[in-house]
């Protein structure tokens, strides 16, 4: 008989028969109610009204009536929170029952009823479960310690369950210890401060114990936490792969991923000379490669995992390339994803077998996939510079087919060539040139105009060919427009007589008829630069490109080394950090890959190195000089937000443009470098990490001695000084200091107006800068200032502003509006206003930092006439956020080792020698090392200037 019958009933009064059922003497006839007020319930019923009667079935021996009613009750209890303390007399007692199945169940139940009246009563039961002698049991208490956290944290951290959690990962059941391991990570995420998995050697060894005899869940959980831990040494780290290795040839493709986890974590800290890092690489592919035998929906995930895998160790796999080779009815999904791992894989070695697999993938009938197989044949050449020829040569081949798409993704793959090794591949350009008409895509459309722009010189008809293009100029993309008028300007730059009409032409269909402000922008600019300067302008349009790199979609080291931390989750699926997914970003933690070890640092030649690790330059913080009148184009004015920071400097003030015709005044005549303004933001503020250098070595023993750090007082401003005379203003003078107070940077000003009228309607913005400098609300000058009248402020600023590298490295250009005129001024702002609070770096990281950063990034500089002692050098430099880390005395000097943070997250590190109690040598040798070795110069100044007032 099946159960189909409770679901069938449309009696009138239906709950009231169920109630006379429930409380009906047959225990049948009581089993079979419950059944059909579960039923109910199920199809969305409210049948809460019986909660009395339900719970009075609980008193039963029989299990099955148990459960539907313990069902029926996690249903209900957060609805009925007042009637589900009736139940928690017969959960206490259904813990103390003799039957181990009936405990683990009470115990279950009790940590989905999601009520905080009855949480307290809930307790007492939970403990005894805890210790209870039935393993089954105390698995069970263990996952219901982690849902009780979640309900009421407070409550469990009084009552000791955590501290009984840990004792659990010592049981000596193993099923209990991987409970109790998920329990305590569930916790631990949600709590990221706590310290709860205070995971050591002994508690490593007890988990690996135990992961031999768990179930493939547990297994899971145990190598998860176990990638959480960070070996004290290599040889730990040694030991602990061995144990792991086993779970690589487990049939659960999770386990699988989860042991590959730990062990490319662990191979971090592994010096390459060792033999068993040699056996470990030739470990881990098997089991990738097995992976890729199972369903399409697993392959995917494989490969996107391997993915990672490759980019951070290609030599893993290297050996393996035909496994990635396309089978015929792989889905289009696994096809792409093979594709991509089969170029990173590609290297001299392979490539003829790569580009033959290449070539017949482009003849497929499946669209999306002969474009990225032509795609790949050209990042194949890109890659692998001995196959260049032949890609290309494959390429023509496959534009002989005339087959629209295969001819258009080669002619954007053949531009990329032609930007990888210039003049070697031109002789090709006829071929192309012939399939200009098929061409309907907007890429392949604006590769070919690029092409024809780029090589002009070298194709008679060029300037009918882009004319034939500039017909039906305002039917085409962006991407095509803005191709076509830098096309248009090269070619008239390189054949000025014949081509002027068309040019002009151009310019004027991307000023005045178009309304795209991109397009507007490129045409004012290349008009302006051939109507000023057209020796400057050829310098410009036609200046020496770079060549492109090798792999441009690589992801950024530090963001592989996250992943790799989440081989298995679905970060390792998107490429993507949790917090870029996870809402709210609660319990998201960011992990990174332990420190290399010293011996680690072996040189690789360029074949082995993996493909995404970080090289030992970190990427330079100040991105280089962009151009002036790009920016000052981009810079847009109206009225800011007042309140916090903005996250921008476009400060904006009505719809006027401050900088509108003004442009000369604060360039003079002739721009510098132009080119397209350069849009970059600081790096997030980052400490170093803990490096883990050998503590033996010189510099160690200065850390066991106390700083000498003074107390706190204000950081030093700079008297005013005039930052725009009158006579250059129209009457308004200017003068201003920049100040630092707990955090808060200000510009502080005096305006003075010397003029005969009143100055009305004043605004402020920077133009882009080194540090991001940014208004962080409007100027506010609240009454009319009259003549002869001063008026003193104090304007907020933030350090989230857009960044351009100035010259020197402190400039700030600012332009100042009001009612009578627009004014522009540059000043240099102290570097110590972007020294943070949080500056003061540990003693162990800076002694590693300092090894860390190469020798060439020192920078020795003498402060003179300084009759100061240590005790007070470090006084004064600590109120500007300059910290001292340690003292040490060495043959009569006093060394102070000092660490400093700027906003945008560089560290600088410096070391200080004084000679103490000598009147007669008053100067100080200060000795700096930073990762971006141009701000050295600028904080010395720093140093100077707060010493010496």
């Amino acid at each position: 008989m099946t159960d189909s019958k409770y679901f069938t009933t449309t009696k009138k009064g239906e709950i009231f028969e169920l109630k006379a059922e429930l409380n009906s003497d047959k225990k049948e006839k009581k089993k079979e109610a419950v059944k059909k007020v579960i039923a109910s319930m199920t199809v969305g019923k409210d049948v809460s009204a019986l909660f009395p009667d339900v719970v009075n079935c609980m008193q039963t021996d029989n299990l099955e009536l148990k459960k539907l009613v313990y069902l029926y009750l996690m249903n209900y209890a957060k609805s009925q929170p007042d009637m589900a303390i009736m139940a928690v007399n017969t959960f206490v007692k259904d813990c103390e029952d003799p039957n181990p199945l009936i405990r683990a169940l009470a115990v279950r139940t009790m940590g989905c009823i999601r009520v905080d009246k009855i949480t307290e009563y809930l307790c007492e039961p939970l403990r005894k479960c805890l210790k209870d002698e039935d393993p089954y049991v105390r698995k069970t208490a263990a996952v219901c310690v982690a849902k009780l956290h979640d309900i009421n944290a407070q409550l469990v951290e009084d009552q000791g369950f955590l501290d009984t959690l840990k004792d659990l990962i010592s049981d000596s059941n193993p099923m209990v210890v991987a409970n109790a391991v998920a329990a305590l990570s569930e916790i631990a995420e949600s709590h990221p401060s706590s310290n709860l998995l205070d995971l050591n050697p002994q508690s490593i060894n007890k988990l690996l114990t135990a992961l031999n005899e768990c179930t493939e869940w547990g297994q899971i959980f145990i190598l998860d936490c176990l990638a959480n831990y960070t070996p004290k040494d290599d040889r730990e780290a040694q030991s602990i792969c061995e144990r792991v290795t086993p779970r690589l040839s487990h049939a659960n493709s999770a386990v699988v991923l989860s042991a590959v986890k730990v062990l490319m974590k662990f191979m971090e800290m592994l010096s390459k000379d060792l033999d068993y890092y040699g056996t470990l690489l030739k470990k881990l592919a098997p089991p990738l490669v097995t992976l890729l035998s199972a369903e399409p929906e697993l392959q995917y995930v494989a490969l996107r995992n391997i993915n990672l895998i490759v980019q951070k160790r290609p030599e893993i796999l290297k050996h393996e390339m035909k496994v990635f080779f396309v089978k015929y009815n792989d889905p289009i999904y696994v096809k792409l994803e093979k594709l991509d791992i089969m170029i990173r894989l590609a290297s001299q070695a392979n490539i003829a077998q790569v580009l033959a697999e290449l070539k017949e993938y482009a003849t497929e009938v499946d669209v999306d996939f002969v474009r990225k197989a032509v795609r790949a044949i050209g990042r194949c050449a890109i890659k692998v510079e001995q196959s260049a020829e032949r890609c290309v040569s494959t390429l023509l081949d496959l534009i002989q087919t005339k087959v629209n798409y295969v001819v258009q993704e080669a002619i954007v793959v053949i531009k990329d060539i032609f930007r990888k090794y210039p003049n070697k591949y031109e002789s090709v350009i006829a071929t192309l040139c012939e399939n200009l008409d098929s061409l309907d895509e907007p890429e392949a459309r604006a590769a070919m105009i690029w092409i024809v722009g780029e090589y002009a010189e070298r194709i008679d008809n060029a300037d009918e060919l882009l004319e034939s293009f500039l017909e039906g100029f305002h039917d085409e993309s962006t991407q095509v427009q803005l191709q076509l008028l830098t096309a248009i300007v090269k070619l008239f730059l390189k054949k000025p007589t014949e081509t002027q009409e068309l040019v002009q032409q151009v310019l004027s269909l991307a000023t005045q008829d178009s309304d795209n402000p991109d397009l507007r922008d490129r045409g004012y600019i290349y008009w302006r630069l051939l109507s000023t300067d057209p020796v400057a302008a050829k310098e410009v349009v036609l200046a020496e490109k770079p060549l492109i790199s090798e792999e441009t979609d690589l992801i950024e080291p530090t963001l592989l080394d996250e992943l790799i931390c989440y081989i298995g989750t679905l970060a390792s699926v998107y490429h993507k950090p949790p917090s870029a997914f996870v809402e709210g970003g609660r319990g998201v933690v960011h992990k990174s890959l332990p420190p290399r070890t010293a011996s680690n640092e072996s040189t690789e030649s360029p074949e082995t190195a993996p493909a995404g690790a970080p090289s030992g330059e970190q990427p330079d913080v100040i991105p280089s000089q962009g151009d002036l009148l790009g920016d000052l184009l981009n810079l847009d004015l109206g009225p800011p937000v007042s309140g916090p920071p903005l996250a921008t400097s476009s400060v904006q003030m009505g719809a006027v443009d401050l900088l509108g015709g003004g442009l000369d005044s604060l360039m003079g005549d002739e721009p510098e470098g132009i080119g397209a303004p350069n849009f970059v933001t600081p790096p997030a503020a980052t400490a170093p990490a803990n490096l883990g250098a050998p503590m033996g070595s010189g510099l160690s023993d200065l850390f066991d001695l106390t700083s000498g750090v003074g107390a706190l007082s204000g950081s030093y401003v700079a008297p005013k000084a005039i930052w725009l005379p009158a006579m250059k203003a129209k009457g308004l003078e200017i003068l201003g200091t920049f100040t630092r107070q707990v955090g808060s940077i200000s510009m502080d000003l005096q305006l003075t107006n010397k003029a005969l009228q009143v100055m009305t309607d004043f605004a402020i913005q920077f133009n882009r800068n080194s540090f991001g400098l940014a208004p962080a609300a409007p100027l506010q000058v609240h009454a009319p200032l009259s003549p002869n009248q001063t008026v003193e402020l104090s304007l907020p600023l933030s350090t989230v502003g857009s960044v351009m590298k100035m010259e020197p490295l402190n400039n700030l250009q600012v332009a100042v509006k009001n009612n009578i005129d627009v004014f522009y001024f540059s000043t240099l702002y102290p570097l110590h206003i972007l020294f943070v609070e949080d500056g003061k770096m540990d003693r162990q990281v800076f002694l590693a930092t300092w090894k860390d950063i190469p020798n060439e990034n020192e920078a020795q500089f003498q402060i003179r006439d300084c009759p100061l002692n240590a005790e007070a050098v470090s006084s004064r430099l600590q109120s500007s956020n300059i910290f001292t880390v340690a003292k040490r005395t060495v043959e009569g000097q006093d060394m102070l080792y000092q660490s400093l943070k700027l906003t945008n997250g560089i560290w600088v590190l410096a070391e200080l020698r004084i000679q103490p109690g000598n009147p007669s040598f008053t100067d100080l040798e200060l000795s700096l090392k930073c990762r971006a070795p141009e701000v050295a110069q600028h904080v010395y100044q720093a140093y100077e200037t707060i010493l010496k007032n």
